[in-house]
C-alpha cells in the first residue's frame, strides 16, 4: 500500500464509480480496477460493494478512507513546505462571518495585498457553521467565527470582541413592547448563523420560543427588512455608523452578559501554516489588541 493506492482508493470512494474516478486521474478505468483490486488483496479485504450505479464502501473502506484522505493532506502540505521559502506568496483562502468581513477586516485586507502583492488572497463569507466545516476539510486555511469553537482538531485565538444589540424599527421603544406579541418575527441569515441561534436563545430566556423566522442571504436585506418593520435581528452594535446610517434602526442594548460575543480565527492543528498565513496573522493580531483595547 502506497500514497497513490490511496489516492486511487480516495478518488473512487468520493466520486462513487471507477469511471468517474479515473477521468478525474487522467487514466482508464481498467487501471484504477485493478489497482483497487491489489489494494484489496494487500489488506485482505473488501473496500467497495459493486453494484449497477457504481460502487459504494464497505465498513472496512470506511475505516480506510479517513486516512487515505489524511495521506493526501499531509503530501500536499509537504510540497507546499518545500516550495515556501519564506516569502508570501501563492494562494490563501480565508473564511469570514460576513458582519467581522463588513467591520473589521476591509482595511486589514487592502493593507497586507498591498504589502504582499504576491499573495492571491480569496475571501470566502458565509455562517460559522460554514466555516468551520470548511476549514476541517481543508478549503480554507483558516476563517474567522463567532466562538468558542473548541474543536479538538482546531487551533482557535480570540480576535476581535463585539457588543450585540437588538435591531428593530425605529418606531419600537423598548423590547417590551415585542415580547409576547403574536406577529413577533425575526430577520436573520440562513441555519447555521451562529448570531441566530443566539438570538433565539435571547428570546427563549424571556419566554418567547417558536418564533417565526424571515430568512435572507445578506447583511444589508436583513437590516433594510429590520428598518421597515418586518422583525427584529441581533447583529454588532458596531456596524451602525460605519456601515449602515445611524437612525434607521432603534438600537437595544442587551445585559453584559448575553450581548459579549468573541470573534475567533481558527485553523487545523494539523496543518502547515503557509508563510502568507503567518504574515497575514502578523497583520490580523495586532488590529485585533487596538479593537479590544478601543473597546475597553
Amino acid at each position: 500500500m502506497d500514497a497513490a493506492d490511496l489516492r486511487v482508493f480516495e478518488a473512487v470512494a468520493r466520486l462513487g464509480g471507477m469511471n468517474r474516478a479515473a477521468a478525474e486521474l487522467n487514466t482508464v478505468q481498467s487501471n484504477v480496477t485493478a489497482r483497487i483490486r491489489l489494494l484489496e488483496d494487500e489488506l485482505k479485504a473488501p473496500l467497495f460493494h459493486r453494484h449497477s450505479r457504481g460502487v459504494a464502501l464497505t465498513a472496512a473502506g470506511r475505516r480506510l478512507l479517513p486516512y487515505a484522505v489524511r495521506v493526501q493532506h499531509l503530501l500536499e502540505d509537504a510540497r507546499r513546505a518545500v516550495e515556501d521559502d519564506g516569502t508570501p506568496k501563492g494562494p490563501l483562502t480565508i473564511g469570514s462571518l460576513e458582519t467581522t468581513a463588513a467591520l473589521r477586516l476591509s482595511p486589514l485586507l487592502s493593507t497586507y495585498v498591498a504589502a504582499y502583492p504576491a499573495v492571491d488572497l480569496v475571501l470566502r463569507t458565509g455562517t460559522s457553521c460554514e466555516m468551520i466545516e470548511a476549514v476541517l476539510a481543508h478549503r480554507l486555511e483558516g476563517a474567522f467565527v463567532c466562538g468558542p469553537v473548541n474543536h479538538p482538531e482546531l487551533e482557535e485565538e480570540i480576535v476581535f470582541r463585539e457588543e450585540l444589540v437588538i435591531l428593530t424599527a425605529p418606531a419600537v421603544g423598548s423590547l417590551d413592547e415585542l415580547i409576547g406579541t403574536s406577529d413577533l418575527k425575526v430577520v436573520v441569515l440562513r441555519a447555521g448563523c451562529s448570531y441566530r441561534q443566539r438570538l433565539e436563545e435571547i428570546l427563549a430566556r424571556r419566554g418567547v420560543i417558536g418564533v417565526r423566522r424571515l430568512e435572507f442571504g445578506t447583511l444589508e436585506a436583513i437590516f433594510g427588512c429590520v428598518a421597515a418593520g418586518l422583525g427584529i435581528t441581533l447583529l454588532p452594535r458596531s456596524l451602525i455608523g460605519p456601515v449602515w446610517d445611524d437612525g434607521r434602526v432603534a438600537i437595544h442594548t442587551l445585559p453584559e452578559i448575553e450581548a459579549q460575543v468573541e470573534t475567533m480565527f481558527i485553523r487545523r492543528r494539523d496543518a502547515f501554516v503557509s508563510s502568507a498565513l503567518a504574515a497575514f496573522l502578523h497583520y490580523v493580531r495586532p488590529a485585533g489588541s487596538a479593537h479590544a483595547n478601543a473597546a475597553e
